[in-house]
């Protein structure tokens, strides 16, 4: 079949012509690339002595008010200021064993350990007294969500090893001693280490993705279920209380440094 082609005289642009059993498709692309001439900005300095913006002031008045309630609402009580520490603090270790709690609520099985990065706690102290949405917030900004990873005893080692060099991360459900930066006299639940076994463990997305130098981890499968970290502060939190508890933690040897 013979198809008739328009009159292309004069026409500038790019030109692709395909066939399809006698039809020719034409399209003609034509654009301009431009680039800029000069940039002109003026640098304004940001301090309390700038005038306030009482229009703007009044826009975002119903937003800031309801954000202010919601993170100013007391959600339990520290008992005791809980401190950021290496290689083992109390803040840390309630945070780990918020993170196990949540774990096993919200996938419904026991994990055998559980592990934090101590770069994930943003706070260097939870002070003794209420404890606001807010606070937490603070404490755990990130979205990050809890995962579930079968890591076989000789990965977890090497995994162990990277929290000792870098002096104690956070763990539920396992001991262990550093020794010339390695995690040495390995305990899960009371077991030596087993090379060969696998273990399920409860971590971050984050450092389950490799995030933090845990590259040994990031080829293992994860179990996710959209559960966020800081959720599982909160649900802790409420669970504590409706045990009649406050919040708190204490220094149990989990890590040391071996003498």
């Amino acid at each position: 079949m013979a198809t008739q082609l328009p009159d292309l005289k004069g026409l500038t642009g790019r030109l692709r012509i395909t066939g399809y059993a006698g039809l020719l498709a034409l399209l003609v692309s034509c654009h301009t690339v431009q680039q800029p001439v000069r940039t002109e900005y003026n640098d304004y300095r940001i301090t309390t002595a700038l005038p306030r913006d009482t229009a703007l002031a009044q826009l975002l008045a119903p937003y800031r008010d309801s954000v202010d309630r919601s993170m100013n609402e007391v959600v339990g009580t520290a008992e005791k200021a809980l401190d950021k520490k290496q290689p083992e603090g109390t803040l840390g270790n309630f945070m780990v064993d918020a993170f196990f709690y949540g774990a096993e609520k919200s996938f419904g099985v026991k994990p055998d350990i559980g592990v934090l990065n101590y770069g994930g706690i943003r706070l260097t102290q939870l002070a003794a007294g209420p404890v606001t949405r807010g606070k937490i917030f603070e404490l755990m900004p990130f979205d990050n969500l809890l995962v579930l990873q079968k890591v076989p005893g000789n990965v977890l080692q090497q995994f162990l090893d990277l929290t000792a060099g870098k002096k104690g991360w956070p763990v539920h459900g396992l001991t262990m001693e550093i020794r010339d930066g390695k995690a040495t006299n390995v305990k899960i639940n009371g077991a030596p280490l087993d090379p060969a076994k696998v273990y399920t463990m409860v971590n971050s997305d984050y450092v389950a993705n490799g995030g933090d130098q845990a590259a040994m981890l990031k080829d293992i499968p994860q179990q996710s279920n959209g559960y966020l970290q800081r959720q599982a502060l909160f649900d802790y939190i409420r669970f504590l209380k409706s045990e009649g508890k406050n919040i708190s933690a204490t220094e149990e040897n989990r890590v040391v440094n071996a003498q």
